[in-house]
């Protein structure tokens, strides 16, 4: 005979979760303004610099095409996955692909470089260049011909460079407005950063930009280059770039590693920087800490070691820059910087690679979850939400198509993106539609 139960009173009342939500609304009101979570906006996979006396009407596409001639000196793209370790039945579907790509959007992210590569110039030099520069992109965008994200990289704040970088900053901005050019795909880049109050100074160039041409405030946002080991560990033992984050107006969008000057800072020899070093490694394992749940976004940073030269020198460099692509897709920086044109295969390549090898799996596993199918891993939502990510960041840059995301999800791009987005609530497995018919 069972045993007979009697109703269990609750010993917490509404008293005590009155009491407990306004303990707690601090935190509550903190963790929600801190901590967004991702936006689900595109990311592009890479940014080229291109110094602004050298950035021209149609450079993307003549990228492309020098890119794409190279490769056919070489044997093809086929040829050019097999010499970077790309098995043959992927390189067979990845060639076309990339092929496509790079007479289609070559590249992603475009930056006119205003800081390094450009270097110091007289003052009216630098004038012309940031007005021109500006007029020339408001007319790509105008014409389509842009790339999909696109702004400038100007002299860092510090004490000798921060009145002409600012002074470019406002004319090449002035000037990109008044051709009608300012689009959301407008990056600024902040280079060189030591201190939050560098960042917190940013904000008010920006909030004063904004006043100035009728924007409304927080319109301009900028990412922040990490190049010195001061960013990383303060002189009193903090984490700065972790506070400049959550003091930034909500401005910053992402963190780009810097390789040469960040390894250069750590007195690493010059054969050995790079962005496969454990002084690389520790800050960009701290950047991936501080922006966790931030929705600020993280770009790794480039090689300088080109596919020029001899058969030897250029397969040498490709596959090293294919290797590393990978080595930075594997440990979740999405992005990363391309310096010449020749990288461009190498980085479609290595990247349509780490989406087509991981997408067969993740479309299950993601199937299986929604649908409540079952299978031999027991995904949680938020391995949900990571495996629909790393879908929808394929279909954004070329790797995935939409019908084959479909067929082997069972759900359309929208759908898959809905599920990426951070606090986005999926259906209740018990509430799922039977999965389609079609589908493997």
């Amino acid at each position: 005979m069972a045993a007979e139960t009697s109703p269990v009173a609750p010993a917490l009342d509404d008293a005590l979760y009155g009491e407990l939500d306004s303990r707690l609304a601090g935190t509550d009101a903190a963790l929600t303004d801190r901590y967004p979570g991702e936006a689900g906006d595109r990311q592009p996979v890479h940014t080229v610099y291109v110094r602004a006396d050298r950035y021209e009407e149609g450079l993307a596409a003549d990228w492309g095409r020098q890119a794409l001639d190279l490769a056919a000196e070489h044997g093809g793209l086929r040829e050019l996955c097999r010499v970077v370790g790309v098995e043959d039945e992927l390189a067979e579907r990845i060639a076309p692909l990339v092929e496509a790509k790079l007479r289609e959007e070559p590249i992603e992210d475009l930056r006119i470089d205003f800081e390094d590569g450009l270097g110091a110039q007289p003052d009216d030099v630098e004038d012309r260049l940031a007005v021109e520069s500006a007029r020339l992109l408001a007319r790509e965008i105008a014409e389509g011909s842009a790339t999909p994200f696109a702004g400038l990289r100007f002299k860092c704040l510090e004490e000798d460079t921060r009145r002409r970088g600012l002074r470019s900053l406002d004319l090449f901005l002035g000037a990109l407005i008044a051709a009608g050019g300012l689009t959301e795909g407008l990056i600024i880049t902040l280079p060189k950063v030591s201190t939050v109050e560098q960042v917190e100074a940013m904000v008010a160039v920006c909030e004063r930009l904004e006043r100035a041409h009728g924007l409304e405030p927080g319109r301009l946002r900028f990412e922040v280059q990490v190049e010195t080991p001061q960013l990383i560990l303060g002189a009193e033992g903090t984490v700065p770039v972790a506070a400049m984050l959550h003091r930034a107006d909500r401005r910053i969008t992402a963190l780009h590693y810097g390789t040469y000057d960040y390894s250069a800072s750590l007195q690493i020899a010059a054969q050995y920087q790079s962005m496969e070093h454990p002084g690389a490694d520790f800050a960009k394992s701290v950047m991936q800490v501080a922006v966790a749940g931030t929705g600020v976004t993280l770009s790794d940073g480039s090689t300088n070691i080109l596919p020029i030269g001899s058969d030897e020198d250029v397969h040498a460099a490709w596959r090293l820059h294919a290797r590393l692509v990978g080595r930075s897709l594997e440990r979740g920086y999405y992005q990363g910087w391309d310096l010449h044109w020749a990288q461009l295969p190498t980085r479609y390549i290595a990247t349509y690679a780490f989406y087509r090898r991981g997408f067969d799996a993740a479309a299950l596993r993601l199937r299986n979850y929604v649908y409540g199918t079952g299978g031999a891993i027991l995904d949680e939502p938020a391995t949900a939400r990571a495996l629909a990510r790393f879908i929808q960041r394929g279909h954004a840059c070329g790797a995935l198509s939409a019908e084959e995301i479909t067929d082997s999800c069972g759900l359309d791009p929208a759908t898959v993106a809905a599920i990426a987005r951070p606090h986005s609530e999926t259906r209740p497995l018990g509430d799922s539609p039977e999965p389609p018919a079609s589908t493997s």
